[in-house]
């Protein structure tokens, strides 16, 4: 088991458009022992996903969990399409932009094609917090982060969030208090 080290916005290693995983070597030891150090990597720093550049790995592999029965799972060479036009709002935060979060708007469902950690083709259809998740790793492998996304507006320092609960706006743009405000 090694914990690998995360890459910090700033590095160029986040942006840069990865590279497809050759089939052929998925089944290799180095690699499967790469996709263990991910796994663990993330699980170490307490992520929901975690991509293969944001450990200094310019390839196109993902881990991430999209929910506790399904438990951890690999993308490799995944390949997102939106299902409809409908758009879901979420703050997200990322393991290579500490401790703040940000209002980001993306498709609520999605139908993502890749390879499994056995190398084998899977398709899956997705809505709501998983294919938020999808989404937000995939995007490390074209060189995008979350932040790229997001409504500046919200941006916000994780401890303000938490007591905050972020900032909202109306569709006027206007900030929206709640009561206890």
């Amino acid at each position: 088991m090694s914990i690998l080290r995360v890459a910090q916005a700033g590095h160029p290693v986040l942006r840069m458009r990865s590279e497809p995983v050759d089939p052929e070597v998925i089944p290799t030891p180095e690699f499967q022992g790469f996709l263990r150090d991910l796994l663990d990597t993330m699980e170490d720093y307490d992520g929901a996903g975690l991509a293969a550049p944001q450990v200094h790995e310019p390839m196109r592999v993902v881990v991430l969990v999209l929910s506790d029965e399904r438990g951890p799972e690999f993308l490799i060479n995944p390949v997102v399409t939106p299902v409809g036009e409908e758009q879901i709002v979420s703050f997200e935060g990322c393991l290579s932009v500490p401790k703040v979060r940000a209002e980001v708007t993306r498709h609520k469902a999605i139908r993502v094609e890749f390879l499994d950690d056995k190398g084998e083709p899977q398709l899956l259809e997705l809505h709501g917090y998983p294919a938020i998740v999808v989404q937000h790793e995939t995007d490390h492998l074209d060189g995008v982060l979350y932040i790229d996304r997001c409504d500046p507006r919200t941006f916000s320092y994780l401890d303000e969030y938490r007591r905050f609960g972020g900032l909202q706006f109306d569709e006027r743009g206007e900030l929206v208090l709640s009561e206890e405000e």
